[in-house]
């Protein structure tokens, strides 16, 4: 079976989007190993659950914030992306470049994201 990384990182994203946790946990579901690790400069967190919650505390600190692809790049089991963040009305408020890693059936197991604080 061909694995759509590309994919797996859009619908990762998307779970950034989503505003509750119920509409998060099957988007996370879908795309973090259970053991996932998820950091950048302001925090690490491990597990989806963690992660679900920091997705949330995003959400209540920037309300209508989210992430749009500019680049994707995969090899050998890890991604670079390049992303935009917009607030709810679609501005520009912040870029960085995330970094994951995948296990063999396309799951993100790390994450790490590199922006300006």
């Amino acid at each position: 079976m061909q694995i759509d990384h590309h994919q797996v990182w859009e619908t990762y994203t998307s779970a950034w989007k989503a505003e509750s946790a119920d509409d998060k946990h099957p988007l996370v579901a879908a795309t973090l190993a259970q053991q996932c690790t998820y950091q950048d400069p302001l925090a690490k967190v491990s597990g989806r659950d963690e992660l679900i919650a920091y997705m949330l505390n995003f959400h209540q600190q920037l309300p209508g914030a989210h992430f749009v692809t500019r680049r994707f790049r995969f090899h050998h089991g890890q991604s670079v992306a390049q992303w935009d963040m917009l607030d709810a009305q679609g501005k520009l408020i912040g870029d960085g470049v995330s970094v994951g890693h995948y296990n063999e059936a396309g799951q993100l197991v790390t994450i790490s994201g590199f922006f300006d604080i």
